[in-house]
């Protein structure tokens, strides 16, 4: 019986639901159910009441959970004491417009807590760095998720959500989105890439007959595309100092603005994975402390 299963029953009883659980440990209700119904079995007795039409905790899940709490809160204690040296190498991927403003702080802080945890950072796009991640050739991604949801055999750690955003030549006099992409060409964001799919839809919803002018697969290149006025792009921005160096007029793309979820990608088998663990908490750490420049 994994220590997860115990865990898990305490966020059930706290939140009061499979589903608050599920969000609370970053599973689906249904893998929730299923360590429940492990922990049962395991137990040897029903910790809940399923005959009516909501699933109630009995006395005994109580009981349980009471039992395990104080030694659950000492052993994660004892994982994240700054004084355990965490050993071993990490192969991560990270989507390639992160490079230069995720990894040096994150990099940087693990070297210092951790000096024998390697991290080899690999670039890439989503699409492939997570089938890489499925694959084992990596330990973990930082990629936009996926529409469907990937795999079953992965993990998803939500990190951050940014919004995609129009950007235009700042000369450009049009005000909204729509009249942007009707005077302007269009530079397409690589249609195989997560974020270039969503950016395709919603300028085909916006104009429907919309046909690009260039297609790339570089952030960085079509920000400078569009600053030297070759036409107009959505994209996400991620390193507000591309824009710095080349710039442009940015327009919102109000509420229905597609939106990149940025997540740390992992496999399943590796959730009690220390080495991950600290990397994911660095990496979330980092990102509250403005690792990322893009818009919120």
């Amino acid at each position: 019986m994994k220590i997860e299963a115990f865990a898990t029953l305490d966020a059930v009883l706290r939140t009061g639901s499979f589903a608050g659980a599920a969000v609370q440990m970053n599973l689906t209700p249904s893998a929730v159910s299923m360590q429940m119904k492990q922990l049962e079995r395991y137990l040897g007795q029903p910790l809940f009441d399923r005959s009516g039409p909501q699933v109630r905790p009995r006395v005994s899940a109580f009981d349980v959970a009471g039992a395990m709490r104080g030694g659950l809160e000492k052993l994660d204690g004892l994982r994240r004491r700054p004084s355990i040296a965490i050993d071993g190498k990490v192969r991560l991927g990270v989507l390639e417009s992160l490079l230069p403003s995720l990894l040096p702080g994150t990099l940087s802080a693990l070297r210092a807590q951790h000096p024998r945890l390697t991290v080899r950072p690999v670039r890439g796009r989503s699409t492939g760095l997570i089938a890489d991640v499925k694959a084992g050739h990596l330990d973990a991604a930082v990629v936009a998720m996926p529409a469907k949801g990937g795999s079953e055999q992965l993990r998803w750690w939500p990190l951050a959500r940014r919004e995609l955003v129009l950007i235009a030549p700042p000369g450009a006099q049009e005000s909204t989105p729509t009249a942007l992409l009707r005077r302007h060409d269009w530079i397409r964001y690589d249609r195989s890439a997560v974020t270039g799919a969503m950016a395709a839809r919603h300028v085909l919803s916006l104009v429907p007959d919309k046909r690009s002018a260039f297609e790339l697969d570089s952030a960085s290149a079509i920000i400078a595309m569009v600053s030297g006025g070759l036409g107009v792009s959505i994209i996400h921005l991620l390193d507000a100092a591309l824009c710095g160096a080349y710039p442009v007029r940015e327009v919102k793309l109000g509420r229905n603005a597609p939106v990149m979820e940025l997540t740390l990608v992992t496999r399943k088998a590796d959730d009690d994975d220390r080495a991950i663990a600290v990397l994911r908490e660095r990496l979330e750490v980092q990102l509250k402390a403005g690792g990322l420049k893009g818009r919120p």
